[in-house]
């Protein structure tokens, strides 16, 4: 039975809304002129005064790929074959299983034009070349694939169309994909500016390829592909994940020094006028009353953009949390998430609920009045009761991973994390000598994740350390039939502690 046919519709009165999902890369909750950032960001401040921030939400995961999985499935990442880490090599095979239910499948059941512009990172299926050997001058990976043949990307995910690139900026090969197949064939070996200086990650590129112009070419697509639909019957979905800015910082020459922060704070400029490119196109197409349009990030800052420096500028990416990208701290996967939807949410408002992107799922199967298969979305809530009334916070508890395959779980101002240290790049990675082997924060009194509670609360670590436990078994967090993970055994971990210097 195919997807369409394990979903049931229920038609929800009046016209099913547009929807547009801007998901930007490695950027922290004080990277936006809304709150305390440095750089200018106009068009996420118009965002956020036409529509609605949220105050509490969070990543699935502190890292790149395993939070994309999240977003679209609705799934925890950790359920999946990838415990740790991104995939950072061409030959990763694709994260998300044939015929599992991704966002884009389930509004195309439900009459949606599906398209993404920009970074995928959840693993292409290349034709891989056996036994292939680089030729002379082909430098690093991404020589041994086939590109003439098509290859598993987005559309068989539930996609119409895709156009963009395999990962990050950095991670070769660097091509643009259109569809199912690269659009030019690699022909030279190219790297990407290091952060200390030189050319590093080289490999398979197409010789017309440019880091510095990939923001341009999105946004073009982007606004090509909204102008195309001004006069379509059917609504569409556009997912555009963006490269930025995540490394290379590589802003473009129209956009070098415009910021009072450097070249971060430039590529935190170009980034949001891509942003403001979409706003422009929904304006003058007249799509805008009913189109929902959400920007968040698929993670905190990473320590690459130089936090210490910026501190110095006055410009803090993570505003006041602890940690930035990797970290199970809030730096790493608490994020700057705003919505607008001018038939539906009232401007200038803010929601405390706390939300996982995860939850992005079942907000669009309530929206289109879908009833999830039992399969579908296992750890995902609707935050449409919240769209239309800021104060209705219903959501119970969200789980977080960080890079290196430790949780941690929220509940109401409560969090309790399965690792001592960061357990991603912040120090101390783990529980220094004689520290407790987990942690237990409340962050209605300690935000910054100062205090840990672990010793003092042994009742509230045995409550969420069942729950976690009860989420790992049941396949699901939310209520329906139990399912399986696709690894057994998924484990909260044994910290590894140093052991102390002092003499007995």
């Amino acid at each position: 039975m195919g997807l369409v046919g394990l979903l049931t519709s229920s038609a929800l009165a009046g016209e099913k809304p547009n929807i547009i999902f801007i998901f930007a890369d490695d950027m922290g909750v004080g990277d936006v002129s809304h709150t305390t950032g440095r750089a200018p960001t106009p068009h996420l401040d118009r965002l956020a005064k036409e529509g609605m921030q949220f105050t509490d939400a969070h990543t699935t995961s502190s890292v790149c790929t395993p939070s994309r999985y999240g977003l679209l499935t609705g799934r925890y990442n950790w359920r999946t074959r990838l415990q740790k880490w991104v995939f950072s090599k061409p030959e990763c095979q694709p994260l998300i299983k044939e015929g599992e239910s991704t966002v884009a499948s389930l509004l195309k059941s439900q009459g949606y034009d599906t398209a993404i512009v920009g970074k995928w990172h959840l693993g292409i299926g290349w034709h891989i070349i056996d036994g292939s050997k680089p030729k002379k001058g082909q430098t690093g990976p991404g020589w041994n694939i086939d590109y003439i043949k098509p290859a598993v990307t987005p559309t068989s995910n539930g996609f119409d169309y895709f156009y963009g690139i395999a990962a990050s900026l950095d991670m070769p090969p660097y091509v643009y994909i259109h569809n199912n197949k690269a659009i030019q064939v690699p022909s030279v070996s190219k790297g990407v500016p290091s952060i200390k200086g030189g050319i590093a990650r080289v490999g398979a590129a197409a010789s017309d390829f440019e880091a510095n112009e990939c923001l341009k070419v999105f946004a073009q697509k982007s606004v090509e592909y909204i102008n195309e639909q001004k006069n379509s019957e059917r609504p569409f979905f556009l997912y555009l994940p963006l490269t930025s800015p995540h490394t290379p910082i590589v802003p473009s020459k129209e956009w070098l020094g415009k910021s009072p922060i450097g070249k971060y704070g430039d590529f935190l400029m170009e980034t949001d006028w891509v942003v403001g490119e979409v706003l422009k196109a929904l304006d003058d197409n007249q799509l805008a009353a009913n189109t929902l349009i959400i920007f968040s990030t698929d993670n905190g800052c990473s320590p690459a953009a130089n936090i210490k420096a910026l501190q110095k500028k006055g410009h803090f990416p993570s505003g006041e949390l602890r940690g930035h990208k990797a970290d199970i701290y809030e730096g790493g996967h608490r994020v700057p998430t705003i919505a607008r939807w001018p038939k539906v949410i009232k401007p200038g408002t803010k929601t405390d609920r706390l939300t996982t992107l995860a939850d992005f799922y079942a907000t669009c199967a309530e929206i289109t009045g879908v009833k999830m298969a039992p399969k579908a979305g296992v750890d995902s809530v609707s935050f449409l009761p919240s769209l239309k009334n800021p104060k209705l916070v219903d959501r119970s508890a969200i789980v977080m991973h960080s890079a290196t395959g430790s949780f941690a779980i929220r509940q109401g101002d409560w969090k309790l994390c399965f690792c001592g240290g960061s357990a991603g790049w912040s120090k101390p990675a783990q529980a220094p000598p004689g520290a407790p082997k987990w942690q237990l924060y409340n962050l209605k009194d300690d935000l910054a994740e100062t205090k840990n509670l672990y010793d003092e609360h042994p009742e509230r670590v045995k409550e969420l350390h069942s729950l976690m436990l009860e989420y790992i078994t049941n396949g699901r967090s939310t209520p329906g039939p139990k399912q399986a993970n696709d690894v057994k055994g998924v484990s909260l971990g044994k910290e590894k502690r140093k052991k102390s210097k002092t003499k007995k």
